[in-house]
């Protein structure tokens, strides 16, 4: 993916195609207009959009996500941390705990899923 940000509207979209993928692009109007409240014309513009992104696909009027929900979560996340904190991941942690008090069960799933990145 590549280091632009999408807006938020672009990630909802994504949200109605990666729940329902593939989606024929008939169903995807009905569902944006179910859940985002837009007409015809917008869903077509913001297919449009994205499939120039790179982000989707609409081959034969079905339309299939090319990126994942969780990397775009992750490259979403990494461009915050780099852009808000500098990089540092333990800058944003102590930001994010802001005073808060974690479980120990919370406690050791961090420091398992910190193990398991560390850089060998």
């Amino acid at each position: 993916m590549d280091s632009k940000r999408l807006c938020e509207s672009d990630y909802r979209f994504l949200s109605v195609i990666w729940d329902n993928a593939p989606v024929n692009s008939t169903r995807l109007v009905e569902l944006c207009a179910e859940r985002l409240g837009w007409k015809k014309s917008t869903t077509y513009t913001m297919l449009r959009k994205l499939c120039e992104k790179g982000l989707v696909c609409n081959e034969n009027s079905t339309v299939t996500p090319q990126v994942t929900r969780d990397e775009v979560q992750a490259a979403e996340s990494e461009l915050f941390v780099e852009q808000t904190f500098s990089g540092s991941l333990p800058g944003f942690l102590v930001a994010f705990l802001g005073g808060k008090t974690i479980s120990d069960r919370e406690a050791e799933e961090l420091k398992r899923l910190i193990d398991s990145h560390k850089e060998v």
